[in-house]
């Protein structure tokens, strides 16, 4: 939320307890009272703008459903050994785990791991790397991090919780999008008639208004034949990346800044969304049994 929406929330709340204070009903009110108010009320108006501003990746419902997804690809051997690093919890469980630790400070540095920018006229393979890293780079270090002998138990776990994110973040196409405007973050649309932004439209909106939890979801997917399971399996991070390059560019060439999105956008995308999931499921699957045999 910028600054231009948030100026006018802030002068209702200023203007209507100004005029309080002014007004003879002051005389009935305790001083401390007013005050009060006044630093509750702008205490609630925080919170509200921290909770429209934020935007976890996939959404949690998307994110478990890549997870649940890619347990059901899972060789046996792979299942044991992620079951025992894990302690018995479920892919779909730790797959927004690299979402909650953002807040803490000392996950900092794992921020631009969530994604890659780049123009729309160039490449992953020609555009200057970021210094802190980016999705692909965050990827390949979780695999080499869980494959070394040498690991720690809790580095093999953290560092596989995070690769369970970062194949789900993959695939979704705004998180290999444009720098100028945040991956669609700083691109305002409208989602049946409510303010939001690109990323969010793709985070969570478009998965949340089909109105169906991770399990529903997971247990309706498409059913895929051998071939196009094989098909979806090839490749690695650098290639489903461009992959979801191609779908990010068609995105912007069909969405406009101030566009009411709605039921027609729906039509036009949640099946490519669905999809996303699926892909993301296989290939998580995919590199775990790479990982673990």
């Amino acid at each position: 939320m910028d600054n231009a929406r948030n100026v006018p929330c802030v002068y209702i709340f200023n203007k209507f307890y100004f005029d309080l204070y002014n007004t003879s009903v002051l005389p009935y009110i305790c001083r401390n009272t007013y005050i009060m108010i006044t630093r509750l009320s702008f205490c609630l108006l925080f919170l509200f703008s921290i909770t429209i501003q934020a935007a976890p990746d996939w959404g949690k419902n998307g994110h478990r459903t890549v997870g649940a997804i890619a347990e059901a690809h899972l060789s046996k051997k792979a299942q044991k050994a992620i079951d025992n690093l894990l302690n018995g919890k479920s892919l779909a469980m730790v797959s927004t785990f690299a979402d909650e630790i953002r807040s803490d400070d000392q996950y900092r540095s794992f921020g631009p791991w969530h994604y890659v920018s780049f123009p729309f006229d160039k490449t992953y393979e020609t555009h200057p790397k970021s210094e802190k890293g980016d999705i692909i780079v965050a990827i390949n270090k979780c695999i080499g991090i869980i494959k070394d002998e040498k690991s720690s138990r809790d580095d093999k776990e953290f560092y596989l919780k995070m690769l369970v994110h970062f194949i789900g973040d993959l695939h979704q196409p705004l998180h290999v999008g444009l720098a100028e405007d945040k991956g669609g973050n700083r691109f305002q649309v409208q989602w049946f008639d409510k303010g939001t932004n690109l990323h969010a439209v793709w985070d969570t909106d478009i998965i949340e208004s089909y109105q169906m939890s991770y399990t529903e979801l997971t247990k309706n997917r498409k059913r895929l034949s051998k071939g196009q399971i094989l098909e979806i399996k090839k490749g690695n991070a650098a290639t489903w990346a461009a992959e979801s390059r191609v779908l990010c560019e068609d995105i912007y060439k069909n969405t406009s800044p101030g566009d009411k999105l709605g039921y027609r956008y729906m039509f036009d995308y949640l099946e490519v969304t669905k999809m996303q999931l699926h892909k993301g499921g296989i290939r998580l699957a995919t590199v775990l049994n790479d990982i673990f045999g």
